[in-house]
């Protein structure tokens, strides 16, 4: 799995001009599911999501984390995380799980972090969004839980 997350003042995510989840002060989480992505991958970047340290302390120093502030996520699937542009100038998706499975794995991963005590909201799987952030910092982290080790 691959995760894009960005620090925010506030963000919301619209489909027709119509609001579908919105946080204020948290993480966006632009989620891609892989086509060889497993439960042990989703359990690897939910629990390094919710720990990581990149909100500041009294002193400004990175030492907080969403949980340990209640803050808000706002998760958002994105199959174009595994976009291929290797050859050619058209991405390839080819290594991006299907859609039904990668919606499972989505939903799965809200949930697990919602089990971690965190304030999800969720964009639409498969639709066509609109995502208004309001980077923080900017802040923002790629994470891959096949690059871990």
């Amino acid at each position: 799995m691959r995760a894009v997350v960005q620090r925010v003042t506030k963000a919301a995510v619209k489909i027709e001009g119509k609001i579908v989840g919105e946080i204020k002060e948290g993480l966006v989480v632009f989620l891609g599911v892989g086509e060889d992505d497993r439960e042990d991958d989703l359990l690897y970047l939910c629990d390094k999501i919710a720990g990581l340290r990149i909100f500041g302390d009294q002193e400004g120093k990175m030492n907080c984390s969403v949980v340990g502030l209640q803050k808000e996520v706002l998760c958002v699937s994105q199959f174009t995380l595994y976009g291929d542009c290797r050859r050619g100038r058209r991405p390839s998706f080819t290594a991006a799980a299907p859609p039904q499975r990668a919606e499972k794995m989505y939903k799965d991963f809200c949930t697990c972090l919602r089990e971690q005590g965190i304030k999800v909201a969720e964009g639409v799987f498969g639709a066509v969004m609109q995502v208004e952030v309001s980077n923080d910092g900017p802040v923002t982290i790629l994470l891959d839980s096949k690059k871990h080790f």
